[in-house]
């Protein structure tokens, strides 16, 4: 049995129709026109409970879907996964989702919430009295730096865009998750700011494993390997919807591995630029 917050993909695949468009393509290139699209294929992966797992990829090579496999959001055709010991296709998908923290690139703010109302609506929809949802909110934006006296009232417009983000992330932590998603968190913000919000991420579960036994499970979706690993214990690589690499972060960069090395390179061409 898995302990709490840990995530376990068994021999995950996914395959769904070819769109009519799709099959177009693929006749072009002597593919079978009616042969499903496979967009994971046999994926295999332990995420142990308390760590920050990045998985890595190219646009298309399967890593959002993989994700959203946790919370259900997309089902696997073959094999399981398993969510603190439980498969998820067998839970309540409703009480699941509440479970678990989720970030995405445009936060899916309410934009006719205020900021607090935003950050404590799942405290809200899971029946919270307001005095509690008040205070925890206050806290959730206390630690992302966006002190509830000034930006609690505020709309998601009067915000700029790493601010919403901070906002997003606060939202995802409010119920105190033992698993937090995040799918390209950071991918629309200007290079400063992702930075500033890539290190806060990282102390903000720093702060939140301190005390704990396991503290919070984090799986991030990126395609900036610098971030990958800055950000996680392990990085796994993503390829046509399989694990081409599973390594720990400290190893990345010195790996003989040809998909690896290939991420090296592009990450370091401003380097040899200069």
């Amino acid at each position: 049995m898995l302990g709490a917050g840990a995530i376990e993909f068994r021999d995950v695949s996914l395959t769904v129709p070819q769109t009519p468009s799709r099959k177009e393509g693929v006749a072009a290139f002597g593919v079978a026109a009616d042969a499903p699209h496979r967009i994971l294929d046999g994926v295999s992966l332990c995420v142990e409970a308390g760590t920050t797992v990045a998985l890595l990829g190219r646009s298309g090579s399967g890593k959002t879907t993989l994700l959203r496999t946790v919370n259900g959001l997309a089902l696997p055709s073959g094999g399981s996964v398993l969510v603190s010991g439980n498969t998820v296709n067998q839970v309540d998908l409703r009480e699941l989702r509440r479970s678990i923290g989720y970030v995405i690139q445009e936060t899916g703010l309410y934009p006719h919430m205020s900021i607090e109302r935003n950050v404590a609506m799942p405290l809200e929809l899971a029946g919270t009295p307001s005095e509690e949802r008040r205070r925890r909110a206050a806290e959730l934006l206390e630690m992302v730096g966006l002190p509830a006296a000034e930006f609690g009232s505020r709309m998601p417009w009067q915000l700029s865009g790493g601010q919403r983000q901070r906002a997003g992330v606060a939202r995802a932590l409010v119920t105190s998750p033992a698993i937090l998603l995040m799918d390209e968190p950071f991918g629309a913000l200007d290079p400063l700011t992702r930075a500033e919000m890539q290190t806060l991420l990282r102390d903000l579960l720093g702060r939140l494993r301190e005390g704990s036994d396991t503290g919070t499970t984090a799986l991030i979706v990126t395609h900036d390997l610098q971030e990958a690993v800055f950000l996680a214990s392990r990085v796994v690589f993503i390829q046509e919807g399989r694990v081409a690499a599973n390594l720990p972060s400290n190893e990345v960069l010195t790996s003989t591995l040809a998909t690896v090395q290939e991420y090296v390179r592009s990450a370091q061409r401003f380097e040899a630029a200069g």
